[in-house]
């Protein structure tokens, strides 16, 4: 079984080609654009999913983000990727649609960096989760109206991630309407 610090990202262009391959931690070290998902979860009320990081996470420790996030392995699709990590992370899996896509960059205190090709996955899910507690401290469903006006009040409850994502993911929500 693959350990954490031996996990592979797929290095890509900014066109999503396939470069190669990097350790994860190598391609934080050294901001590599590499593939990511973020997965958000619905329920009927139209409320999002929003997970707090476990308090032992090697980066944002404690902080809430959505759903769930990861990187996708070599063959892997989005979707099969996005319903592996929901099912590790929260403990259940449900359908996910791939909406839009975009790069995003997101250094870190510790010298780490997120760059990633980030693909939003969403889901509709009306049960609570089974959160592995390695990965999530807590839980809570969220209407969207509420996370925007909690992250513009309280930004350094969320990750660097998450307020980037969920400004592209509302904007494209509000796109649809």
């Amino acid at each position: 079984m693959t350990t954490p610090t031996e996990e592979q990202v797929i290095l890509v262009n900014e066109k999503d080609e396939v470069l190669g391959l990097m350790p994860k931690m190598e391609a934080h070290e050294k901001a590599k654009l590499h593939r990511a998902f973020s997965v958000f979860i619905y329920n009927n009320k139209n409320q999002l999913m929003l997970q707090q990081r476990a308090l032992t996470k090697y980066h944002t420790p404690g902080l809430w983000t959505n759903t769930c996030c990861s990187h996708q392995r070599l063959g892997e699709s989005n979707i099969e990727a996005g319903k592996r990590r929901l099912q590790e992370e929260m403990g259940f899996t449900t359908d996910l649609e791939e909406t839009i896509s975009f790069i995003y960059k997101a250094p870190f205190e510790n010298g780490l960096t997120e760059h990633e090709y980030d693909y939003i996955l969403v889901g509709k899910y009306n049960e609570d989760p089974n959160p592995n507690p390695a990965e999530v401290a807590d839980w809570k469903w969220i209407d969207l109206e509420d996370i925007k006006k909690d992250i513009a009040e309280n930004p350094t409850l969320y990750t660097a991630w998450f307020k980037i994502i969920f400004d592209k993911h509302y904007n494209n929500i509000l796109s649809k309407k």
